[in-house]
């Protein structure tokens, strides 16, 4: 969350030459500067380390002087856009090596990236990092900064307090897929403010696993996800809209639009077989909420008037246009579901082995359809039905100014607000209504095994 933060300031000095940061990173928003998720210090006060992103996207690690002035940073070449990805990050840190080179190396899935932008040079010989300091620790922030919280998503933060260790301590390559993947770290000496940040505590998320208990005080509305380097889970897409109307928070789970109508976006994740589900809560303004295939022209999405689901020839939608209820394809559809009261949420599942989606609202479905015909494939009341499945189709939303869509791909939540009780077949996933017998949450885990 874009407002929370983990904070700590060591009762005791470490080691703040050699060390080693390990942590799971997952992007939602892009090209802002102090995407913040580890500082350590504060800025013109203090020393001050940081490891955040810059608003090029870049990864940079350095260190700033108490006035404030540059002591030195390094920052890669390479630039990181996925948002649909976790990126494992690695920094190890010896300022005693002799070499410049040797100060600091920085490793992303398992690879050491090489390609450095270091015209602000290595650290000094034996020069000492605010981390491990008696200075305020901050994950997901920086100290004295209001606008630099990192918007995404963090798992299994570790600092190992001593040694400058490699990231195969951490992760390591999947024998099937080569994937580089999550491991748990084990035999590791932690040294006197080494910590490990599992956040698998909802009610504990800043909770010291490697038995140092340097725990870190939870700030803010911070919130437990189920998306996690293990398991990625769909979110919305900030890649497919570029129109600035169009903005997304809550680790991109929801949409919110400016002044400019009919704009949308798509999920992280999308598929061409297998059975899916997922919710949205939305609001009284106009809006289309449904799939679209992945050949549509997404440079109409961002276009203003021209982002609107049900105008493609591969888009299926509900449309709400006060007071006007119904369903659109191909720029043309017929009456269709129920009119929104704001809060209401909307039941979506889509069977793309079959080509047939339905849609509903508050746990009942649109035209009399059933969960049992749902669950056996009847098509008769669904929403559309015989839908070419020559392409990968996406989650899709889109609607006029001010619209605000909450989507629930499966973590539990609605924005910020938690679901008041979870439905039954939600196969590990967390659901208002109950998910059709057969139908799943929109994750790479689920994908793999049912897609």
């Amino acid at each position: 969350m874009a407002n929370s933060y983990l904070e700590r300031t060591p009762s005791g000095a470490g080691n703040s030459k050699t060390f080693t940061i390990s942590c799971w990173v997952k992007r939602s928003k892009l090209s802002y500067n102090y995407d913040m998720f580890y500082t350590a210090g504060l800025h013109q006060s203090t020393l001050m380390s940081q490891l955040y992103f810059i608003d090029s996207d870049e990864l940079l690690f350095g260190a700033w002087n108490s006035n404030g002035s540059t002591n030195h940073y390094i920052k890669t070449n390479r630039k990181f856009r996925d948002t649909s990805a976790w990126y494992h990050i690695v920094v190890a840190v010896d300022t005693t090596q002799a070499t410049a080179a040797n100060r600091v190396k920085i490793y992303v899935n398992g690879t050491q990236e090489t390609s450095l932008d270091t015209s602000n040079n290595y650290p000094a010989q034996n020069f000492d990092y605010a981390f491990n300091q008696t200075l305020v620790h901050n994950i997901g922030r920086r100290g004295d900064l209001a606008s630099s919280y990192h918007d995404g998503y963090l798992s299994h933060v570790v600092m190992v307090d001593g040694q400058a260790l490699a990231p195969t301590v951490f992760g390591e390559t999947d024998s099937t897929s080569g994937i580089w993947k999550f491991k748990n770290p084990s035999g590791v000496t932690w040294g006197t403010n080494g910590f490990h940040l599992k956040m698998e505590n909802s009610g504990a998320l800043g909770t010291d696993s490697s038995g140092n208990t340097n725990t870190f005080t939870v700030n803010g509305n911070l919130k437990q996800a189920l998306d996690t380097p293990s398991n990625v889970s769909a979110t919305l897409n900030s890649l497919v809209n570029i129109n600035s109307n169009l903005v997304l928070s809550n680790g991109n789970s929801t949409m919110t639009l400016g002044s400019t109508n009919w704009i949308g976006t798509l999920s992280s994740l999308g598929v061409d077989t297998g059975k899916w589900y997922w919710e949205i809560k939305v609001d009284t303004n106009n809006f289309m909420h449904g799939i679209l295939g992945e050949t549509a022209n997404m440079t109409e999405l961002s276009t203003s008037n021209s982002g609107y689901i049900g105008k493609f020839s591969n888009g299926y939608a509900f449309y709400y246009q006060s007071p006007t209820v119904r369903k659109q394809n191909n720029s043309s559809g017929s009456a269709y579901g129920t009119a929104p009261s704001s809060g209401d949420i909307l039941m979506v599942a889509f069977d793309a082995t079959n080509g047939t989606i339905w849609v509903g609202k508050n746990g009942t479905w649109f035209n009399s359809a059933t969960q049992s015909e749902i669950e056996n494939g009847t098509t008769t009341n669904s929403m559309y039905s015989s839908i070419p499945m020559t392409e990968t189709f996406f989650p899709a939303a889109c609607g006029e100014s001010n619209h605000v869509a909450n989507y629930n791909f499966g973590n539990g939540y609605f924005g910020t607000t938690a679901i008041t009780s979870a439905g039954s077949n939600g196969n590990g996933s967390l659901f208002e209504y109950d998910v059709p017998s057969g139908y799943y949450a929109l994750n790479t885990k689920n994908i793999n095994t049912y897609g």
